[in-house]
């Protein structure tokens, strides 16, 4: 099997650290892998970021290590990341990932892409926030985010999850350079993610289908496989990632 180097970028309320299983499977299979953590993310650190910052730190991850040839991963919130990331250095990527992760139409903030309800909610979650943050409330995490983990992973991994700057959540996106690349796609969906409930506002193929030409790859599980099923979820990371 040929070896590959993958770039698995987090989502929302999570830290590159919280891809380790995931990863130690990775590397068991001979690949290479790096997990930043996108600025502004994980517990006592500074939460003024913008999504510009998200992005940055990225980039300035990969130059510094001077990646090339590259799987870039993106998870939920780390979609919209690795597009601008893409924008900045597409001759450097192999292919993209998005693994139920965010794709927006040109203009679009991630909050557009969000049912009502939730940006009513992170709104004032944000704004009752000391520091313009939003924590995630445990009973969304519970049935909508790990529904497929029994109560002590789902509690065990609520608290391995930090709150999320709101600002990045705001931010307009113009992907007009994105959606001119010919960088290779593919979409990760799990078929029990219900993070973004199924239908109107579900993640495939609302999201996947904006990426035009691109391999489908699905799995059972969540939206936090990572922490419920991490050996699959490399599993099929690989299957998407391949040539």
């Amino acid at each position: 099997m040929p070896e590959y180097t993958f770039v698995l970028i987090h989502g929302s309320w999570h830290d590159g650290a919280l891809w380790n299983p995931v990863a130690d499977h990775l590397r068991s299979k001979g690949h290479t892998v790096h997990t930043p953590t996108i600025a502004g993310h994980g517990k006592g650190v500074n939460k003024d970021v913008t999504h510009a910052d998200c992005v940055r730190s990225i980039v300035d991850y990969v130059v510094e290590n001077d990646l090339r040839d590259f799987v870039l991963l993106g998870h939920s919130f780390g979609g919209t990341v690795i597009a601008k990331v893409a924008e900045e250095m597409p001759d450097r990527i192999r292919r993209l990932i998005f693994w139920n992760a965010f794709v927006p139409e040109n203009g679009n903030s991630l909050l557009d892409e969000c049912p009502p309800h939730y940006r009513e909610l992170f709104g004032q979650l944000a704004a009752a926030s000391d520091d313009n943050t939003v924590m995630l409330p445990y009973p969304i995490w519970r049935e909508a985010f790990i529904n497929d983990a029994d109560e002590e992973l789902a509690r065990s991994s609520y608290e391995q999850i930090s709150s999320e700057p709101y600002v990045p959540f705001e931010d307009k996106l113009d992907l007009t350079a994105f959606y001119g690349l010919q960088i290779p796609k593919s979409y990760l969906n799990c078929t029990e993610d219900t993070a973004l409930p199924p239908g109107e506002w579900g993640w495939h193929p609302r999201m996947s289908q904006r990426l035009g030409l691109y391999r489908l790859v699905q799995m059972p599980g969540s939206h936090e496989v990572v922490f419920s099923n991490p050996a699959a979820l490399a599993d099929k990371i690989v299957e998407a990632g391949r040539d």
